[in-house]
């Protein structure tokens, strides 16, 4: 993929920034089942230093979506922000989300694999069309992760008489 690679042994040590265009190519070859395509413009700052390298990437644009109620595509604008910091080591590892080891050798980072992934982590599980944000649920399940207590819920008047029967 060395459209979204920097080579980074040529880079000085300073602040470089560089422009991605991401569309349906991009996506294809990341997740060739790609179930969100979109246009997506990104910028990576690197920040070169002596012992690592400090990226910062900012995307912005628009996800193509399938509504899971309607089956009907619409624009899911995303606009987000990034750091990730590249340490020179003895073995490559990815060490948290914020930080990866990388080979003091090592030629270029690919930056194709890290935009995916932030782009994918914004994408959310339930996709519903805007049309339907203000609709509420009348008759459906409906979950709540705080318990109700026994005293709060309203009990049926024909259960009442029979634990006056106990």
């Amino acid at each position: 993929m060395k459209e979204y690679s920097v080579n980074i042994l040529g880079l000085s040590k300073s602040v470089h920034t560089f422009e991605f265009q991401l569309g349906e190519l991009f996506f294809k070859k990341y997740d060739p089942a790609a179930t969100a395509l979109g246009n997506f413009t990104a910028m990576a700052t690197l920040d070169k230093r002596e012992t690592f390298i400090e990226a910062d990437f900012i995307i912005n644009g628009t996800a193509r979506l399938t509504c899971d109620r309607s089956l009907d595509e619409y624009d899911y604008p995303l606009s987000l922000r990034r750091r990730v910091v590249f340490k020179y080591g003895e073995v490559p590892q990815e060490i948290s989300d914020e930080i990866i080891i990388i080979s003091a050798h090592q030629a270029q980072l690919e930056l194709g694999q890290l935009m995916y992934e932030f782009l994918s982590l914004e994408i959310p599980m339930k996709k519903l069309h805007p049309r339907y944000n203000n609709d509420t649920l009348e008759d459906g399940l409906v979950y709540s992760s705080s318990p109700q207590s026994e005293e709060s819920k309203p009990i049926d008047p024909r259960w009442e008489i029979l634990k006056k029967i106990k």
